[in-house]
Formats: structure tokens, C-alpha cells, sequence
């Protein structure tokens, strides 16, 4: 039965209110995954079929959705308020996802609210420690053997990560190659790390019935989409063939 859903979240950020602007126009695949940025004026076509419905930098962004695509999804609307903190040297920042789901609501609704405080620490992280460097995005998925319910349980294993590695510490990590890193985000559902060139990204979606996913954004020079997409399928895929 269709339902409708509204996940609301508010933070602020070391970030003035332009740079926050930029990147959730511009620089959405530093964060989230690259979109084409909304058309400047209302009206204007946004990302997935989307329109604009308020456009007014750098305050106000909202883009709204009738057909989003997705079986158990109609209507969507993503709405993002952007205020000055400390005289414009901060921002404070009002994000409002609403809609309706029209299958599943419990499970969907559990899955969006979970990834949206996954997908604003990141956008928090590129933020503080990135911005406005350019990004290489790739993202993977793991195989079907990933959707099982220890998988996530797995990963952090197969990273090097124990249960007294928390949110905040310095970590070894075992990926395709070691690397020392940031454990920035840490929960049953999701891990983040940061590097002093990217932030890593994994999601444990199969609490949701998926497969576990990877995400990379990487923000060095001479990064490549395509080696770190392949390096890390290649790992992932031996975590779950062996697990």
C-alpha cells in the first residue's frame, strides 16, 4: 500500500554556505554519485526525470519527482536548506527527503533513513577535508553470495577490521593493497574510511536484501575510475568466495 515518508536532518559543517551550494549542485560525485546538476531556475530539469521547484543560491535547492522509476517508489522530492553560521564561515544545513513508497514501506523506509545519515557524513567529510578538489567516482557491487546476513560481518573482517576498531581511530586496512586509514564512519550497516587522497565507502546493503557495495571517491590527480573500480571488485569477490 502506498504510504508516504519524510526523513528530516539537520547539521552543521565547516564549510561556508557557497561551498556547501556547489557541492550539492556540482560536485555530487564526491558524496553520493555524479548527477548532472539541476537546471538554474525553477522549472529547470534536475537529475532522474526531476524538477526544479525552488532555486534560490546559495540557500534553497528543492527537486521533485512524480515517476522516480522504482517499483516501490513514486513520487520524490529532495529538499536542502543552507544557512550561515560564525559571520558565513560555517553553514548549517536543513536536508528533507519526502515522498511515497508505494511497496515494502517498513524495509524501504529503513534502508533510505540509514543511508541518508551515511550519505550527508560523507558529504561532511568531503566538506572538511577535500573541497572543492575534483573527483573520480567508481562504485561495485559484491556477487550473490554477499546478500547473506553475516556478509557485512565479513567485509569488516576481510579489511583487518576488529570490534574495538570505533569511529575515530587510525586503521591497517587489507583492501587490494594495504593502506593506513581514517576509520571515519563506522556501524552495523555502513564503514567509511579516509585516506589522505580519498574517502572508501561500504555498504552493507544486504541488511536490505542486496548485495554489499563499494564506493570510491577518489580526489587525487592522476586517479582512475577504472583500476580502482577492478582492484576492488577483484577483492570484494575474493572476500565472498572464500566466506
Amino acid at each position: 500500500m502506498s504510504k508516504e515518508f519524510e526523513i528530516v536532518r539537520e547539521f552543521e559543517v565547516d564549510a561556508t554556505p557557497e561551498e556547501v551550494w556547489e557541492a550539492v549542485t556540482n560536485a555530487s560525485g564526491a558524496y553520493l554519485w555524479p548527477m548532472d546538476p539541476p537546471e538554474p531556475r525553477v522549472g529547470g530539469r534536475a537529475a532522474f526525470g526531476s524538477t526544479v521547484t525552488a532555486y534560490d543560491p546559495p540557500h534553497r535547492l528543492t527537486v521533485r519527482s512524480e515517476d522516480v522509476g522504482f517499483p516501490t517508489q513514486s513520487a520524490n522530492q529532495l529538499d536542502h536548506t543552507i544557512e550561515p553560521r560564525d559571520g558565513g564561515k560555517r553553514a548549517w544545513v536543513r536536508y528533507v527527503h519526502s515522498g511515497v513508497f508505494t511497496d515494502d514501506w517498513d524495509n524501504q523506509y529503513d534502508g533510505a533513513a540509514k543511508h541518508t545519515d551515511f550519505y550527508l557524513h560523507t558529504l561532511r567529510e568531503y566538506l572538511t577535508h577535500f573541497a572543492p578538489r575534483p573527483v573520480t567516482f567508481a562504485q561495485l557491487q559484491g556477487p550473490e553470495a554477499s546478500q547473506a546476513a553475516d556478509a557485512f560481518g565479513a567485509l569488516a573482517s576481510a579489511l583487518g577490521l576488529g570490534g574495538d576498531d570505533v569511529q575515530g581511530v587510525r586503521v591497517s586496512v587489507r583492501g587490494p593493497a594495504p593502506f593506513d586509514a581514517v576509520l571515519d564512519y563506522r556501524n552495523p550497516y555502513f564503514i567509511g574510511l579516509r585516506t589522505d587522497g580519498a574517502l572508501i565507502r561500504f555498504f552493507g546493503r544486504n541488511h536490505w536484501g542486496a548485495p554489499v557495495g563499494i564506493s570510491i571517491h577518489d580526489f587525487a590527480p592522476d586517479a582512475d575510475a577504472g583500476a580502482n573500480e577492478l582492484a576492488w571488485q577483484d577483492w570484494l569477490n575474493g572476500v565472498f568466495s572464500q566466506s
